[in-house]
């Protein structure tokens, strides 16, 4: 039933997504990007940098590395280029931790302590993996649509259309 290889090809896509809203973002200025535009996280700058921190908050749990990360809500980098650096690395993490998943990794429970240190949860691992993938495609459709009022165009972002299913 839980199968790591839907769980390879979702790292694929997060790395070929993270990729192209960078290549967007970069259309953008700096100070358009950390301008407040009414999302959860505020502006586009502060949603990537909520991005890495929740994706370091989970590769901390499931993974032997340590990530750093300042908390909820507090961004990591301010420079848009350390960020972008720091969010591709983390992808390419994700991708290569993703390739050696197996069945019952993912079929036993983690549990984990809140970032803040303030509860103490456990769930099925797989339950937890589907989330941190979730959670990425949340906030980047939530800069997709912020870039998109401001007249730039991701492009495609369909999963059977990423380039590991159309390269011949």
């Amino acid at each position: 039933m839980i199968d790591p290889k839907l769980y390879q090809t979702m790292a694929v896509y997060n790395g070929w997504m993270t990729d192209k809203l960078y290549a967007t973002c970069a259309q953008v200025s700096d100070e358009e990007r950390k301008a407040d535009k009414g999302a959860f996280f505020k502006s586009i700058h502060s949603t990537l940098n909520h991005i890495l921190f929740a994706d370091r908050a989970w590769m901390t749990r499931f993974s032997s590395q340590v990530y750093e990360h300042k908390g909820m809500g507090v961004d990591i980098y301010s420079s848009f280029e350390d960020l972008r650096t720091a969010h591709m690395e983390m992808a390419g993490d994700i991708e290569a931790w993703a390739r050696d998943l197996s069945p019952d990794w993912l079929a036993r429970d983690l549990t984990w302590t809140s970032s803040d240190g303030t509860r103490t949860t456990t769930r099925p691992s797989w339950v937890l993996v589907t989330h941190m993938f979730n959670h990425q495609t949340h906030h980047r459709g939530q800069i997709s649509t912020l870039l998109s009022q401001m007249g730039h165009d991701i492009g495609v972002t369909d999963l059977p259309f990423m380039p590991a299913f159309t390269a011949s």
